[in-house]
């Protein structure tokens, strides 16, 4: 209750004041002072994406709900109604990336959301493709003896069709497994093998689309933005979303391995502290959440 009276009176009161006497001392708006005094990533941005959606001037307020192709105007606008010099192209500049950066996460949040929407068909040619695709990343040396069989239990779905183990992801499950198998193939076979582990195993394709759904709810709920803000100087994209996907990956099956569970009936338990360990790490402002033997895609 004393948290949510303070922070209910910072807000409607004492945050105006200090915003103008800050201003009456620096000669500069809250803007001005976050882009000149921070270094360009998250703390940044973030700074200014609270700036904005706290002020009381409608044109800041929508500037966070601008679309790529409106944030040229959109800065000229914010300088204009903070009276700051349009040649002030050291504020121009960081303001647009940070913009930038603000209305790339909604969008890629956009598009991973509409893959996720997507359901696997097995009458599609391109669905059925990546499938095959996936199979032959992972077991080279194994052909396939049909579309349905049991085989597929060998790099870790549930059953004979690998179609009804997509229905909580859509299509955005399978893609992640297919990125993390082309890009980082050695590492995908080596946990792949991990996983068959006698007594620590677990099936690598299932844990691979419940990462995507960590992956999916920590970009949902914002909680990837420092990592996002910290990786790309402007509009974050799929390719940025996979790696994050591929970092989990790889350190969940590290994280597996060094709490060694007793069985994998406690799944779940251990699924949720390595997911409070994630979100820990992504509290920090200068997190960098990707794999360290990293390869050029």
């Amino acid at each position: 209750m004393l948290v949510y009276f303070w922070g209910f009176l910072y807000s409607n009161y004492l945050r105006f004041w200090l915003k103008w006497l800050l201003r009456l001392l620096t000669r500069k708006c809250e803007l001005q002072r976050v882009l000149d005094g921070s270094e360009a990533g998250a703390r940044r941005t973030l700074s200014v994406e609270h700036s904005l959606e706290s002020s009381k001037n409608k044109v800041l307020r929508n500037a966070v709900h601008v679309e790529e192709a409106e944030v040229e105007k959109c800065v000229r606008d914010v300088m204009k109604e903070k009276k700051i010099e349009q040649q002030d192209t050291g504020f121009k500049k960081n303001l647009h990336i940070s913009l930038l950066q603000i209305s790339g996460y909604k969008r890629l949040y956009l598009n991973v959301e509409n893959l996720r929407k997507v359901p696997y068909d097995s009458e599609n040619e391109e669905h059925e493709e990546q499938l095959i695709e996936l199979w032959n990343l992972l077991m080279p040396h194994e052909n396939l003896k049909a579309r349905i069989t049991k085989q597929w239990c060998d790099i870790g779905f549930q059953g004979d069709d690998p179609k009804t183990d997509f229905r909580g992801m859509g299509l955005l499950g399978l893609v992640n497994l297919v990125y993390f198998s082309k890009h980082y193939t050695d590492e995908a076979r080596q946990i792949l093998s991990r996983s068959n582990h006698p007594k620590l195993g677990y099936s690598y394709a299932i844990v691979g689309i419940n990462l995507t759904e960590m992956a999916y709810s920590l970009l949902k709920n914002g909680a990837l933005k420092s990592h996002l803000y910290n990786v790309v100087s402007g509009l974050p994209q799929m390719e940025h979303f996979h790696q994050f996907y591929c970092y989990l990956v790889y350190e969940f099956d590290k994280f597996w391995f060094e709490e060694e569970p007793e069985s994998i009936m406690h799944f779940n338990q251990y699924r949720e502290k390595f997911h409070e360990k994630i979100k820990g790490l992504l509290l920090d402002c200068n997190v960098i959440l990707t794999l360290q033997n990293k390869k050029k895609p």
